[in-house]
């Protein structure tokens, strides 16, 4: 009787048969075709060894080997061949979380029993997750040589972070009103949400806790558990008792500034900002029914509203600054807005708005503004002076029928540009103090170790030691956030030119690094930035 024994490769692999006659035992080798591999010796001296072959030559099977003539060459006397049942190999992955197993075909024997591969399972320490419909299956339908998942472990879940509801609405809309006959509406503009004390303003929704895993060897693996919201308390808001709720502690404005929730009161000024009031520096929102006179300021922790004319003076704003008839600067006026700005008119003036900036005219000025511009009304123009916007200018008219020079870039906050130059200054500077800390410290030490350490320097050391620590943390600080600003100042390379009637010769562009000179008039158009130049498209 001939019995075979073949090798499972790849189809092209080379291969080899042990084949068990009357008259010997024969090896047969097949060559690899194409790219593949050559049988090796150990493989074949290994199967001869589990088949339990005696007296064969091992100088004879290398030999055979490393011919593979395809032909049958003999290497043992006639003997019976031993019966080997399936075998299987069990590997566990090494984040522990699955395992699979490869299944080695019976050789004259039998395929293993379900309850003889679940001990296989059991004595490679696997004690979780199991897949015995499976195994079943695969006992009763052999697959051999593939890898089979047989466990799998069961991942962590982590919990999900507390969340803060607002109960007020975060985005009012400045935006003037613009009536039928082009003229701009300074008068209807939404801009105040009023609240009462002890009025909700904020709710917190709880974290969720984590669930646990487990891996294939039955270790337990954590989870972590949401972290709780943190309320954004600011002035004049107070936490309710349970901890879940902000609440006003106030009647007044509320306002969502730099990431705090406060409530302002609000500062009213029945006539003009003039000697008869000085300068006004207020926690909330003031009111002006007057005028701003040249040389005056106000500071506000809120919005400030005029509604007469502010001439060369000094408005600062945490909120919005709302300008009911306009501005003319005189060439020293300011604006500065942590909100944003909106105004009739502005000319010969200084303005800076972290949000948008919306008016009828913006002529002869210096504007940085993080977001958008928007001119509107019957003029809806921009002249003279320069114009920086983050994201989008929308006007109706750009420069003069006398090519007055006027300077417009988008496509980066000149406040994140400014405040990447500030947060350089700063590193720079706590360096210094970090190096002159070292020298105190290095001179006081070299006194400790002789003895000549008095009191009074004893103090100076640790007063050093701490303002150390201190800069070195705070360089830490900068740093982050000089890596944030990269990342986002990198982003931040876009940004548009509306243009709904004309853009004037004399209108000089810049986008990002790219730059336009505009040399003839530009009408209904957008200008965007395409790769490394500025396009004239369609108005959309």
């Amino acid at each position: 009787m001939l019995t075979q024994n073949s090798s499972y490769r790849n189809p092209n692999d080379g291969s080899f048969d042990i084949i068990f006659q009357s008259d010997g035992v024969f090896l047969v080798v097949q060559p690899p075709t194409a790219n593949g591999m050559k049988v090796s010796a150990a493989e074949v001296l290994d199967k001869l060894t589990k088949k339990q072959v005696k007296n064969f030559d091992r100088r004879t099977v290398e030999l055979i080997v490393a011919s593979a003539s395809r032909l049958p060459e003999k290497i043992a006397e006639p003997q019976r061949e031993e019966q080997i049942n399936a075998t299987v190999t069990i590997s566990v992955a090494p984040d522990k979380m699955k395992a699979n197993a490869i299944i080695s075909p019976p050789e004259g024997g039998r395929m293993l029993t379900s309850q003889e591969f679940i001990s296989r399972i059991a004595d490679s320490s696997i004690a979780f997750g199991t897949k015995n419909d499976i195994v079943e299956e695969v006992c009763r339908n052999p697959v051999y040589n593939q890898q089979i998942l047989i466990a799998e472990g069961v991942l962590p879940v982590n919990g999900i972070n507390g969340k803060i509801e607002m109960k007020f609405d975060l985005h009012k809309n400045v935006r003037p009103t613009i009536n039928e006959d082009g003229t701009v509406n300074f008068r209807e503009l939404n801009l105040i949400e009023n609240v009462t004390r002890g009025q909700v303003l904020v709710s917190s929704i709880p974290p969720t806790q984590g669930i646990p895993g487990k891996n294939v060897l039955g270790v337990q693996i954590s989870a972590l558990n949401g972290k709780p919201a943190v309320l954004p308390r600011g002035r004049n808001v107070e936490i309710s008792p349970d901890g879940g709720c902000l609440i006003a502690s106030i009647d007044g404005l509320v306002n969502y500034l730099d990431g705090k929730v406060s409530v302002f009161s609000i500062y009213e000024v029945p006539v003009d900002v003039d000697n008869s009031t000085g300068n006004i520096n207020f926690v909330g929102n003031v009111v002006v029914h007057g005028n701003v006179l040249s040389g005056f300021t106000i500071e506000a922790g809120g919005n400030v509203e005029v509604y007469g004319v502010v001439e060369g003076a000094t408005i600062k704003a945490g909120g919005n600054i709302v300008l009911r008839r306009g501005m003319q600067g005189l060439g020293k006026g300011m604006l500065i807005a942590d909100g944003d700005i909106v105004a009739r008119y502005i000319e010969h003036s200084n303005v800076y708005a972290r949000g948008d900036i919306k008016s009828e005219a913006i002529m002869h000025s210096n504007v940085r503004c993080g977001n958008k511009m928007e001119l509107s009304g019957k003029k809806g123009l921009l002249v003279g002076g320069t114009a920086k916007v983050g994201r989008e200018i929308n006007a109706k008219v750009i420069g003069s029928p006398m090519a007055t020079i006027t300077e417009v870039e988008v496509g980066v906050d000149p406040g994140k540009r400014e405040r990447y130059k500030v947060v350089k200054d700063e590193i720079a500077l706590a360096e210094s103090d970090i190096m002159k800390s070292n020298q105190a410290i290095e001179i006081l030490k070299k006194l400790e170790k002789v003895g000549k350490l008095s009191p009074e320097k004893v103090a100076i050391l640790e007063k050093s030691i701490r303002t150390k620590e201190f800069y070195e943390s705070k360089i830490v600080e900068l740093h982050d956030e000089i890596e944030r600003l990269d990342e986002e100042l990198e982003q931040e390379s876009n940004g548009r030119i509306l243009v709904q009637v004309i853009a004037y010769p004399g209108t000089r562009v810049a986008i990002g690094t790219s730059l336009l000179n505009v040399r003839e008039n530009l009408q209904y158009c957008s200008l965007y930035r395409d790769g490394a130049d500025i396009r004239v498209g369609g108005y959309k």
